[in-house]
């Protein structure tokens, strides 16, 4: 707090500045010297990497917005006019494109280690949630910016995803007008989802800063999931993590520059490079790999149940694949955060991962055969991990002692 404060001004002007706007004094307090538990680890940096994609993607965004014409009979050839006519266009174009991959690549990394290091339990339960909503924003963000090329991808999955409006009762109908802007996918639409996706971006930069005053309060979990218990569990977060993330921010972007530089568009659909036509359906629509998983979870509810018919319970699941984060804080009640410590947890953890895996390829197949059982199989365990797994464990599994502090879990003796 800064009635506690050490800092103090190195000069006039910035003894000026401190008297009327402590901005300095804030980044001392609560950036550079805030106490950081000395065990974290390069799972730890994608909270890092992160912003770094989201600040890409806006400054990215901006400048393809100059040049981009929300007009159905403009769009494609205005993105065509970005990156062969538009100086540095290419590159732009292709960074924002490629950044949307990394920036999902990131954010379920993020979001798996959470799972595993229970960084949603108590105090950090806001924290957790308001991941979440970053995640859904993130999610129609990047939806939204799929159709803005306006190649047949981005027109046919546009047309499906409204199609799931009119599956909500007494209101579908008049939902999936308001996002169309009428009754088909056309002008209107396009306008509709370049506007949202030119303003989501900020929103979910207000959220971001949110989440990082929601992680100040309680201070960062860590991976043995031990609270700290005194200064000896802690360094400043800088230099001892700003370095630490700068490094993996370099080794994140090599990868990141390799797409952008040699294979800007092999994360796309050939078809999104044909002009829109609503006169030719493609053979199989799909969205981005990134959107896959839900995709699939979609598609796997194709039966009715009682009153609730396939194409509603398929926006049901849907939904509830997401909203069952939400709640996560209070399905998963054992005392200990650390999935390190569980012999059980890691088990049925390590079958969500290759099962959310499996979902994400399941997205990408037609839906017939073998592949349409497998998504049910597997859409089933997404949700029973969350609605039995994790309640079940908590009361029957035995975890492992853990150590008393941070410190004898790093350095291995408990007066270290």
């Amino acid at each position: 707090m800064s009635e506690h404060s050490t800092y103090i001004p190195g000069n006039a002007v910035e003894k000026w500045l401190d008297d009327r706007l402590p901005v300095v004094r804030f980044a001392k307090e609560h950036l550079m010297d805030f106490p950081t538990p000395k065990n974290l680890n390069y799972w730890w940096t994608f909270g890092a990497i992160l912003v770094m994609c989201l600040a890409v993607q806006i400054v990215t965004g901006i400048i393809l917005a100059m040049h981009y014409a929300p007009n159905v009979a403009l769009a494609f050839d205005s993105v065509e006019h970005i990156r062969r006519d538009v100086n540095g266009g290419r590159i732009i174009q292709a960074t924002h494109a490629v950044g949307a991959s990394m920036f999902f690549a990131a954010l379920y990394i993020h979001m798996f280690r959470g799972l595993f290091y229970g960084s949603y339990k108590a105090p950090r339960e806001i924290l957790w949630i308001l991941g979440v909503i970053m995640f859904v924003l993130t999610m129609a963000t990047a939806f939204m910016g799929y159709t803005l090329p306006w190649g047949q991808m981005s027109f046919w999955a546009a047309t499906v995803i409204s199609n799931i409006f009119s599956a909500i009762p007494l209101v579908g109908d008049s939902l999936k007008q308001l996002v169309l802007g009428g009754f088909a996918v056309g002008n209107p639409t396009l306008n509709r989802f370049f506007s949202l996706h030119y303003l989501l971006p900020f929103i979910i930069a207000a959220v971001v800063a949110l989440h990082i005053w929601a992680l100040h309060v309680p201070g960062n979990n860590n991976p043995v999931g031990v609270e700290v218990k005194d200064s000896r569990d802690t360094v400043p977060f800088h230099p001892y993590y700003t370095m630490k993330d700068l490094f993996a921010m370099v080794l994140f972007l090599i990868p990141f520059a390799w797409f952008v530089f040699f294979a800007p568009d092999i994360l796309g659909h050939a078809d999104n490079y044909i002009m829109a036509n609503s006169q030719v359906t493609p053979a199989h629509i799909v969205p981005e790999w990134y959107l896959l998983p839900f995709y699939t979870i979609l598609r796997a509810v194709d039966f009715n149940v009682l009153f609730i018919n396939s194409q509603l319970g398929g926006v049901i699941a849907m939904a509830g694949s997401m909203l069952v984060l939400l709640v996560l804080p209070w399905l998963d009640t054992s005392k200990v955060r650390s999935g390190a410590f569980r012999p059980m947890f890691k088990w049925f953890y390590a079958l969500f991962v290759v099962n959310f895996i499996a979902l994400m390829y399941l997205g990408a197949q037609p839906a017939e055969g073998i592949y349409v059982t497998l998504a049910k199989i597997c859409t089933a365990y997404y949700f029973i991990y969350f609605l039995v797994v994790l309640p079940v464990l908590s009361r029957i599994e035995t975890p492992k002692p853990l150590p008393t502090s941070i410190s004898e879990s790093v350095l291995g003796k408990a007066d270290a």
